[in-house]
């Protein structure tokens, strides 16, 4: 009897998880169209987009700049272990900046931008619904996804690839102190490596990730907002699961990109 309540159970938790994905992923689409749409019909707030490109992009930097700072140093380090086992520290260049510019940088920075941009929108979104606010701006005959998802649309998906080009170099530069300060390899020696080991294809395919990644943000991190129930107390499941299912999407969308780029550009 027990075994049978437990079977029942967990197919009826599987039915509700399954519902509630697919519900989801029809919510977004949606959400994805509506923004699409609106995004290229007048009337146009630039200053709104400005705005949200700030939040997003300019006032990201410092958190950026130590984080990518950060992984240059571990990512020489840790490469400098294996590679002065065989002699081969100067490919320590090559290595860091092909992995920062194809892999690393995008990811962290898209990451990064989740949980601190991505968990802002949902929490105000979410707070102006539970306080009627998004009500409030249908009475006065503006269309919410207009006037509050489309430039933070917008400002994410220009502003990330910029945070990733930065990014990249500040972690290359990390990398660059480490093995000039500390491994012995000339300076001139590790930019021309860099500059030999980097081609305009790995800058490409990386870019193209954060543009993708960055709709991804503002999409889920909207949709959640729009969807909070029970207060305050909703406001930050409703962030929390955004933070989480930012971060899955991202990871799957790189992937997915990663395995494309692989047959585009051998």
């Amino acid at each position: 009897m027990n075994n049978k309540n437990t079977l029942v159970d967990f197919f009826t938790r599987l039915g509700i998880n399954t519902n509630t994905f697919f519900a989801f992923l029809g919510g977004l689409s949606r959400l994805s169209t509506q923004t699409l749409y609106f995004a290229f019909t007048p009337p146009f707030k630039k200053e709104r987009v400005f705005e949200q490109a700030k939040k997003a992009g300019f006032d990201s930097l410092p958190i950026v700049s130590m984080v990518a700072l950060f992984i240059g140093f571990i990512f020489a380090l840790q490469t400098a272990y294996f590679m002065q086992r065989m002699g081969s520290e100067i490919y320590i260049a090559s290595l860091v900046a092909l992995s920062l510019v194809r892999e690393l940088g995008p990811v962290i920075t898209a990451l990064v931008v989740a949980g601190r941009v991505g968990a802002a929108i949902t929490a105000e979104l979410g707070s102006m619904q539970v306080t009627e606010q998004i009500d409030a701006l249908e009475t006065l005959a503006t269309n919410p996804i207009k006037y509050l998802v489309v430039p933070r649309f917008l400002a994410l998906t220009l502003m990330l690839p910029l945070l990733t080009l930065y990014a990249d170099a500040v972690g290359i530069f990390g990398s660059w102190a480490i093995c000039t300060q500390k491994l012995g390899i000339s300076s001139s020696l590790y930019i021309n490596v860099t500059r030999e080991a980097v081609k305009y294809k790995d800058v490409f395919t990386g870019l193209i990730k954060t543009v993708f990644f960055g709709m991804i943000i503002s999409l889920v991190s909207c949709y959640e907002g729009f969807n909070v129930e029970g207060g305050a107390e909703g406001v930050g499941r409703a962030t929390t699961r955004s933070v989480v299912l930012s971060f899955i999407m991202i990871i799957a969308a790189d992937c997915f990109f990663t395995a494309l780029f692989y047959f585009i550009f051998p």
